[in-house]
């Protein structure tokens, strides 16, 4: 019960063993996708909430301000310091920008942006699917961090980033993917599977677009995949259900 301890005090705020401290060990890697389906739950029962009592637009902004307050704002913090390294112009300067605790204009554009297209993805699906990729998409995105950290090295050799890939084992990673995967299959079925692959391409290509600029990932990396990730999920279920089959 550690592992699932620690993986919830890192990815929640949710007060349980004290306060969030650094990165969590390995052992907790291959609790993540457990945690994910605990946020999912959350989110299945505000949805519900929600939808009964208010508009769609309405019900999916509390929802999805749900979504991000019960993450104390980890994985978006981690999105909006990849923007704003962009903006850097070596490897140096791209690192020491996102070490900066201030947001940017390429951050605080993105985030905007990347928020609206979850809302709006939310709003859109018909309840049936919307509870279903509610449950499925944090439990996806977080077997993401592991694959990362078992694909790309370290930018720095200090940071959370490093001692997250330091602690990250196979069996771990694995322990991830199948949890990740047995969910998808089991409340989306052959959509599951697509999102789960899509949410893959997208965490490998984020992992690659920064480890060519940053020579390797960081914790805010790994933070941004997450969030991409979960953006994945959504839009590859609202398409599956969108386009004619």
């Amino acid at each position: 019960m550690r592992g699932v301890v620690d993986a919830a005090r890192y990815l929640t705020i949710v007060p349980v063993g004290g306060a969030r401290d650094g990165a969590p060990p390995g052992a907790a890697v291959a609790w993540f996708p457990a945690v994910g389906l605990m946020i999912g739950a959350v989110l299945v029962a505000v949805d519900r909430l929600t939808a009964w009592a208010f508009p769609t637009l309405l019900a999916a902004l509390l929802t999805v301000t749900t979504w991000k307050l019960l993450t104390g704002g980890l994985h978006l913090d981690g999105l909006a310091d990849c923007l704003d390294a962009l903006g850097g112009h070596d490897v140096v300067h791209r690192l020491t920008i996102m070490r900066d605790s201030r947001i940017g204009a390429f951050g605080t554009i993105g985030l905007i942006l990347f928020l609206l297209l979850e809302i709006v993805a939310v709003a859109e699906l018909a309840p049936a699917p919307r509870w279903r990729v509610l449950l499925v998409a944090p439990v996806v995105s977080r077997a993401m961090p592991a694959l990362l950290a078992r694909v790309f090295q370290p930018a720095r050799n200090d940071g959370q980033g490093a001692r997250f890939h330091a602690d990250v084992r196979p069996h771990a990673m694995a322990i991830a993917a199948a949890c990740a995967l047995a969910a998808a299959v089991t409340f989306l079925g052959a959509a599951g599977i697509v999102a789960v692959a899509v949410a893959g391409l997208v965490s490998v290509a984020v992992g690659r677009f920064m480890n060519a600029r940053l020579g390797g990932v960081t914790g805010d990396v790994l933070g941004a995949a997450v969030e991409l990730s979960e953006l994945a999920v959504l839009l590859t279920v609202s398409a599956w259900t969108y386009v004619p089959r």
